[in-house]
Order: structure tokens, then C-alpha cells, then sequence
């Protein structure tokens, strides 16, 4: 630090142990626990007895100030002997294996993982047999010096990061160049930003063309009336799923943004709130003109009665205009993400459902909407007719259900034979025994190469959602522990529907066996009579931007928590491909790639990143995960085609003296098993979250073509992979769920 940030950083520290301090001017153990926001009480006692220089049990300021001070100023000697001080718990000089088993066990506790009692003693003795280097059953100090000068990076960082009132807040920093004027930022945008410049400039043309034949306040009510027309037909032209579909296999997709199509549907929304309320008001203020005219009626007469001459079908075009402006108002109010994200979806589900009401009132009161209409109202029934023909040709089978943790549901349903889809491809899905009426959309997490059946992952985020996964709860289904279930596989992905694999799997109980809730299809389903309870319907597929990875040179698959879905089936898809393309020679065991004309396929290299919060949530796909790294060590040896990388964002990094040990132990048993601890992959996970300037720039390093980002997940992580992918100039696409 500089002097400035020096001082700074003593005026701060000062401020906040004031803010903690009781009124002896100390603070105790309780309080140092909560300062230091540790989960475990074990690096709170032990830091707290280290600062505690006289034993008085209180720390003044000036103890904590040479505490801290040794922590963020001393040098890397003066950290590794607090470091080994934190080990060494009682004191002796030396670590034996039960200090440090004890420590390693507080270290997963505050990066929340769950392990066997086996496996934390085999990080243990990782651990101990690295450092021990003289092999006298404990470690010194200078043989964990010694250990630890292989991460020399490590120590030069090595704090206490969880605490936050250990450092003063950021600077502000300097504002960088506005994204509107970076390159990139018009490579990812541009077709999206002309649409948008068009569709305004067709508004503005349609307001100017109307408005001019009138005068005052009627101008702009015939002006906003005939953007009216346009915005409403164009409302159902954004949301014909199945003709959109069908548009991104043609040249049609590379001009047009269908990616964005939900988007401009919001946008086109409020447009038609805002024209609305513009036609309505201008409407009004024209009647209460007329009403202030000898001769005239009221305003209440205009507006509540039908008369002729008022515009609309018998002169309804006031009334029908009040009844248009409160639907779209309730529509508007409950399509809110504050209402469909907060567990409320049937709301927003219901009050959508107003569209042919308002379409049908939209004709009674324009006279010249029909026109505008016709085509996309004709499509749009069409659509219609064609899924409820589908669902009407007959229902499906829930051939199987898997409880998994985190509450997600995972429905094995059979495919029908003429049921065609691509990889990252979603349906929507009806099952009478939750609600005989509601369709909600779900990405498919199975490869379109698996015949018989059809794989959905869904979790529990709203009431619907929520019912599904209690529905499957109840005592009717089978509940058995993952060792007592005869696991069931699909020849075509020689993948099986457990969650795990045993001795290193995720989520694990007391005893390391994965708990789930696995449920069959009854007798009388499997007889070919239809079980109630087991019945589905489902419409689709549609196509989503992950259709593009496959014309990609380089690809990045990115996923958040569940936002793997969609990935789960491209990465499967991808693998069957590949193995289809690469042969070897029997004789001399030569490979090559031959070229089977697959023009969905230009891949060159892919790599796959999943961030998950914590540890059970790796549960959802690790099986589908250890066949793809089974089959990458099979078809490649040095695995250079499709690389995985997880991330697990409660896990404390190396820079912590909280995880510091930990990782390292981590580190040395993976390396020895050929496994992670924490998935049982060979991939090993990854603390934290990703530095993305870092994964970037490796990416861009190996130079393997073209690079496309494709990323399912929060909105608000979505926004900054966005602004990296500017920076390092790769193509950003977005799958939103």
C-alpha cells in the first residue's frame, strides 16, 4: 500500500471495530465471530486466540491492528507462521494428523461440503504424508514452508477474505469506454439494434402517414390508433413459436434477431401499454371537448353509451376502448418479473390467456385492424389447431421420475416415433394430476440420439413446479436409497438414470449413499393401460439460440445451477457425433476423422463450464458428466476436444487461510486418485467463481477458430459474461429460462 492508502485503511479499520466494540473499547469472542462472518466456530476461536496476545480474553484496537496488520503488510514469512500457528492447535511447535484433521474438517464446513468420514481422512493423510517430509509423524514449520513454496502465488494473497471490515471499500474506478462505441458491442448487437431503428422508424412513418388527416386532440388518437394495429397483429407474429422455429434454419435467421423474439415481444408490450394509453387519453380530452358544445352529451354518455358515429361496430368504440385499456392494464401488471419470478406464474399464466379477448374486442373497435391481423391471426390459429391436434392424437407416458436434491424432478417420459427434435430444443408440458389446464415450457435434457425416450429436469421454482415434485413425493412411489435401486439404462447413451457414482459421489448421507426418490410407472401402465396418474401431454419442440453451437468452430457452453439443462442434451448430442466421426485403424490403432457431410457439425473444440453454489447441486448431471469423460478418454487420450471446468461458488479458494488447506489436500488426492473429491469426475472442481478475463484469454490462446459463447442462467450473470465476450470480441448468445 501507499502512505494514502495506508492511513485510509487505519481510519477505516478504526471505524468499523468502533461499530463493534462494546463500550470497554474491546470485543469479545461472540462479537469477533460476528465480524468475521465465519460459518464454523472453530477459525473464529482460533484467529480470536491469536489476536488475543495478553489472554485477556477481549481484543483492544492495538491488537487487532497487529493482527491485521501482520495479515495485510507483513511478509510472506510473517503469513505462513500465522498460517501454522492457525494449525497448530495446541500449541506444541509441530501439526500431528489429528490437529490437522481437525482443522481440514472446520475448513469444509465453511466452504459447505459434505464428505464421508472416510474421505476426510484420506485428505488427511494427503495432506500430512505431502508435508511431512522426514517422515517423524509431524509437520514443522519449515517443512509446511517448504510444501507451500510450490504456490508461491498463494502466499503473496494469503487473508482473511470473508471478512469484509478488514479492508476499506473500492475506489471508485475509472469509467471505462462506453460499450456503444466498442466493436464488439455492434458484432453482438447490431441486427439486434436495426431491428429495434426499424421498428421505431415503422412507427414514427405509421404516427406521421395518420395523424396530419386531423386535428388537435384527434390526431393523436388516429396517429397512435394506427401504430395500435401494427403493434397488436405484431405482438402474435413474435410469438409463433413453431413459424420462428422453422425460420432459424433459414437465411432468414442470420438477419433477423429470433434469438431475442421474447424480448421484443416485452418490448412490443409496452409500446402498445404506452400507445394506448396516448389513444385513449386523446379520445377522451376529444369527447370532452364535444361535451362542453351546446347540443351535446356528457362525457359519461360518451363513454358509457353506444352511439352512432362514435367509431367501432354499432358505435361501441368507446366502451370497447375502456375494456381493451383495463385488460391490457392487468396483463401488463401481472407479466411484472416481480410476479412470474417470485412463485406466482400461474398469475401471469392466467391473465395472458386475455390475448383473444382483447384481439377479439381489437376488431369489434378498429375498423381497419382486421387487415393487419388476418395473416399473422391465421398463422397464429393455425399453430394452435396444430398442437391441439398433436395433444389430441393422444397421451404420453411418465415412464419413470427421479427426486433429486435441491428439489429438482426428473421425468423420463416416452418419445413418440414421429417426434423429431435438435439438441437444446424445449416443449411444453401438460400432467392432468397437477393442473388439466396449464402448459409450462421446459428445455429437454436428452440427446435427440436417445430413441425411446424423452428426458425433462425441472425445478421446483413456483407453484406449479412445486406441486409436481410433491406430487411424486407421496407415499404411492418407491423410496430407496440409490445402493438399493437396480439402475435402469438406455442402450443408446449406455447412461444410467442414478445420480452417482459409488466412493466419490455428491450429496452423500451419514453413511455416502446418495438419497433419492425414484418412481416407476405401475403395473397397469407398463400393461398398456393408461395410469391417471402417470399421463402427459406435451407440445413442441421449439427451437432456442443453442441451435448455433453445432455451426460453431469453437463453442462455450456456460451453465448456472440448472441453467445446464439445455446443455446436458447438446453435450450428449455432441459426443454422439463425434464418436461417429473419429475411426481408428485396428492394426495400427491410427485415428482420423472421417467426413460423413455433417453440416451440423463444424465443431473444433468445446469447452464446458458449470457454476454450481454448492455441492449437492452437482448432482443433477455427474452421471451423464462421468460417461462424457469415459467416452473423451476413449475416443481422445488427451482429451483435448471437449474440456469440462466446474465451478463451485461456496468453496473457499487457496487464498484463504480458511481453504487454503483444504484445497491443497484436495488437490493431492485428485492427483493421485485421478478423481474429485467433491463430484467424483476427473475434472477437478474449482473453488469460487470463475475469473473470466482469465478462462477468456485461454480460450482465446488456442486459437481453434471462430469462438460463440452460449450461456443458460441468472440474468444478472448473463450481463457479465455479455460485457467479457465484448472484450475479448467471441459472439454472445443467451438461452433465457
Amino acid at each position: 500500500m501507499s502512505a494514502a492508502e495506508d492511513a485510509e485503511w487505519l481510519r477505516w479499520v478504526r471505524k468499523q471495530f468502533g461499530s463493534i466494540a462494546g463500550q470497554d473499547k474491546e470485543i469479545d469472542l461472540e462479537g469477533f465471530k460476528t465480524a468475521l462472518q465465519v460459518k464454523e466456530s472453530f477459525f473464529a476461536e482460533r484467529f480470536f486466540a491469536l489476536f488475543d496476545a495478553d489472554g485477556s480474553g477481549s481484543i483492544s484496537l492495538e491488537e487487532l491492528l497487529k493482527a491485521l496488520s501482520l495479515l495485510v503488510h507483513g511478509s510472506e514469512m510473517d503469513k505462513l507462521r500465522f498460517l501454522f500457528q492457525v494449525y497448530d492447535v495446541d500449541g506444541s511447535g509441530s501439526i500431528d494428523p489429528d490437529e490437522l484433521r481437525l482443522v481440514l474438517r472446520g475448513c469444509l464446513w465453511e466452504s459447505a461440503i459434505a464428505l464421508p468420514e472416510e474421505r476426510l481422512t484420506d485428505l488427511t493423510m494427503a495432506l500430512f504424508e505431502a508435508a511431512d517430509k522426514d517422515h517423524s509423524g509431524s509437520i514443522t514449520f519449515e517443512e509446511l514452508r517448504e510444501e507451500l513454496e510450490g504456490f508461491p502465488e498463494v502466499m503473496e494473497n494469503l487473508t482473511i477474505s470473508a471478512a469484509g471490515w478488514l479492508k476499506p471499500p473500492p475506489a471508485p474506478e475509472r469509467r471505462p469506454r462506453p460499450r456503444c462505441l466498442r466493436r464488439a458491442f455492434w458484432r453482438n448487437h447490431g441486427g439486434d439494434l436495426r431491428c429495434a431503428g426499424g421498428y421505431a422508424g415503422l412507427n414514427l412513418a405509421l404516427l406521421a402517414l395518420a395523424a396530419p388527416r386531423h386535428a388537435g386532440s384527434l390526431a393523436l388518437a388516429r396517429g397512435c390508433g394506427q401504430c395500435l394495429n401494427f403493434n397488436c397483429a405484431l405482438l402474435a407474429v413474435l410469438m409463433l413459436r413453431r413459424c420462428l422455429t422453422w425460420l432459424r434454419a433459414t437465411p432468414v435467421a442470420k438477419v433477423l434477431p429470433l434469438d431475442q423474439h421474447v424480448l421484443f415481444h416485452q418490448l412490443v408490450g409496452y409500446v402498445v401499454l404506452a400507445l394506448a394509453a396516448a389513444h385513449t387519453g386523446a379520445h377522451v380530452a376529444n369527447f370532452s371537448r364535444l361535451a362542453q358544445q351546446d347540443g351535446h352529451p356528457a362525457l359519461a354518455e360518451y363513454l358509457l353509451r353506444a352511439r352512432p358515429g362514435t367509431g367501432g361496430l354499432w358505435g361501441t368504440a368507446p366502451q370497447t376502448g375502456l375494456v381493451l385499456q383495463a385488460l391490457l392494464l392487468a396483463m401488463a401488471a401481472f407479466s411484472s418479473p416481480c410476479v412470474r419470478r417470485s412463485g406466482h406464474f400461474e398469475v401471469f399464466y392466467w391473465t395472458h390467456l386475455s390475448y383473444v379477448p382483447i384481439w377479439i374486442l381489437l376488431i369489434l373497435h378498429g375498423p381497419h385492424f382486421w387487415k393487419w391481423f388476418v395473416v399473422p391471426g391465421c398463422l397464429f390459429v393455425l399453430e394452435k389447431v396444430l398442437g391441439l391436434a398433436w395433444r389430441r392424437a393422444g397421451g404420453l407416458r411418465i415412464v419413470e421420475v427421479n427426486l433429486l436434491p435441491s428439489k429438482v424432478t426428473h421425468l423420463v417420459i416416452e418419445r413418440p416415433q414421429s417426434f423429431h427434435y435438435k439438441p437444446g430444443d424445449y416443449i411444453y408440458l401438460n400432467i392432468p394430476a397437477i393442473a388439466s389446464y396449464e402448459w409450462h415450457p421446459f428445455t429437454i435434457s436428452s440427446a435427440p440420439e436417445q430413441q425411446d425416450t424423452l428426458w425433462l429436469h425441472i425445478r421446483s421454482l413456483g407453484q406449479w413446479t412445486t406441486k409436481l415434485y410433491e406430487h411424486f413425493q407421496q407415499p404411492e412411489p418407491l423410496s430407496r436409497s440409490l445402493r438399493a435401486r437396480r439402475p435402469r439404462c438406455w442402450a443408446q447413451e449406455g447412461l444410467c438414470s442414478r445420480a452417482g457414482s459409488d466412493g466419490g459421489s455428491v450429496a452423500t448421507d451419514a453413511d455416502g449413499a446418495v438419497q433419492l426418490t425414484s418412481y416407476k410407472a405401475s403395473g397397469a401402465a407398463a400393461r398398456g393401460e393408461q395410469d391417471p396418474s402417470s399421463e402427459c401431454y406435451i407440445d413442441g419442440p421449439y427451437g432456442t439460440p443453442t441451435r448455433r453451437i453445432f455451426t460453431s468452430e469453437h463453442a462455450v457452453l456456460i451453465g448456472a445451477g440448472i441453467g445446464i439443462t439445455p446443455f446436458a442434451s447438446i453435450l450428449q448430442s455432441i459426443m454422439y457425433r463425434y464418436r461417429r466421426r473419429k475411426q481408428s485403424c485396428p492394426s495400427c490403432h491410427y485415428s482420423w476423422c472421417e467426413d460423413l457431410q455433417d453440416e451440423d457439425m463444424t465443431l473444433r473444440k468445446v469447452d464446458f463450464i458449470w457454476i454450481n453454489r454448492d455441492q449437492k447441486h452437482f448432482e443433477w448431471f455427474v452421471s451423464l458428466l462421468t460417461k462424457l469423460e469415459l467416452e473423451q478418454a476413449e475416443q481422445e487420450p488427451g482429451g483435448r476436444f471437449l474440456e469440462m471446468h466446474m465451478y463451485m461458488t461456496s468453496a473457499l479458494g487457496k487464498h484463504d487461510v480458511k481453504g487454503i488447506g483444504l484445497q491443497m489436500a484436495l488437490d493431492l488426492l485428485a492427483a493421485k486418485e485421478q478423481r474429485d473429491s467433491i463430484t467424483g469426475l476427473r475434472t477437478r472442481t474449482q473453488p469460487g467463481r470463475p475469473d473470466w478475463s482469465k478462462v477468456f484469454g485461454k480460450v482465446a490462446e488456442e486459437k481453434k477458430g471462430k469462438v460463440q459463447v452460449f450461456f443458460c442462467g441468472s440474468p444478472a450473470l448473463a450481463k457479465v459474461i455479455r460485457v467479457h465476450c465484448e472484450r475479448f470480441g467471441f459472439l454472445f448468445f443467451n438461452e433465457r429460462f
